[in-house]
């Protein structure tokens, strides 16, 4: 079984943070960075009546979002392969496709098990002989959880999967940057198009925790296997534009710098003279909380150095910004070698 590395050890901390966060006043939201002009030139022009727009990437893809959830489909000589059914427009998937083509829907691929990318997939339950593909993984998930919103998978793969459709090819490829169960890159080389969920977001920081990861270690490495492709359009599944490999890139660098600097400062600090300052004040009986002090020092310090980097480079810094640090330093005390 995967190791849950940052998500369930980051739960305990958050829940604290949760806490305070709950009782913070609408003034208190102002005092976070409005979105990047560079990133609010891009957002989607939404047809509020249909709560979604569409723009073709070439190649016969085209991307929908609603500038939260983004899903994509290829349309082929022989029908139509659809990834993800967003929770919030799943529903409006099938009459986007009949605006473009007359060619029917045959397959419909999950990038991974969350319902916000895949409960909308009840949209598609009526159409006869639809292959549902996911890895095998997520079709054990699936089966056990018995969501009605998301429709079982009939055809599992182990680790790599090859379509061949309409004169198309698409390449499916699972990894575990994300989920325990997995998580796939979805490839058009013939668009020379790329589908990642979770894990990039084109003009902005990672959302929570690296994108709520379950393995920071496998993190680490999705974007050197992203960037391996020949790839111009990048869907990373969320908000407010598609993304290419500069984004992937500028993401790589980013979170770099979180872990580096994370390590740099907590393998560099005196932590028993940390300890002593607190005990001054809390004694030493609370040792969870002398611990804690530890944790929360490598935190600010971390904090101050990374956000002036970055706040005017990527959206969104300073929301996540904390839970970025608390993901890095879980792994970096607990999962890292120590040099």
């Amino acid at each position: 079984m995967k190791k849950y590395r940052c998500t369930v050890a980051l739960a305990s901390i958050l829940c604290v943070h949760g806490l305070a966060q709950s009782t913070q006043t609408t003034e208190g939201l102002k005092e976070y960075v409005p979105v990047l002009p560079s990133v609010r030139a891009n957002f989607w022009d939404i047809d509020l009546k249909l709560g979604y727009a569409m723009k073709s990437v070439g190649g016969g893809v085209y991307v929908l979002s609603d500038n939260g959830w983004q899903s994509a489909f290829l349309v082929t000589d022989d029908g139509v392969i659809v990834f993800d059914a967003p929770e919030s427009f799943g529903k409006s998937i099938p009459s986007a496709i009949a605006k473009v083509t007359d060619k029917p829907i045959k397959m419909l691929i999950y990038s991974h098990i969350h319902r916000d990318h895949i409960g909308g997939s009840t949209a598609f339950k009526d159409i006869k002989g639809l292959r549902i593909v996911a890895s095998n993984g997520v079709a054990e998930f699936l089966k056990e959880m018995k969501d009605p919103n998301r429709l079982l998978p009939n055809e599992t793969f182990e680790s790599q999967k090859t379509i061949k459709l309409g004169g198309k090819t698409v390449e499916l490829t699972r990894h575990f940057y994300h989920s325990n169960e997995g998580d796939l890159f979805i490839y058009v080389p013939e668009a020379k198009f790329l589908m990642a969920v979770d894990c990039v977001t084109g003009g902005y920081a990672p959302f929570q925790g690296f994108d709520i990861t379950t393995n920071f270690h496998e993190y680490l490495k999705v974007f050197d296997q992203l960037l391996s492709y020949d790839f111009t359009t990048f869907v990373g599944g969320h908000l407010t534009q598609t993304g290419t490999k500069e984004d992937v890139e500028i993401t790589k660098e980013f979170t770099m710098d979180v872990y580096t600097t994370v390590k740099r400062i907590h393998n560099g600090m005196d932590q028993q003279a940390v300890v002593a300052e607190a005990a001054k004040t809390i004694g030493t009986d609370n040792k969870f909380l002398l611990f804690k002090a530890i944790l929360d020092r490598v935190t600010d310090q971390s904090m101050k150095e990374l956000k002036p980097r970055w706040i005017n480079r990527l959206a969104g810094v300073d929301v996540w910004l904390e839970s970025q640090v608390r993901c890095a330093l879980i792994y970096v005390r607990w999962d890292d070698k120590v040099s």
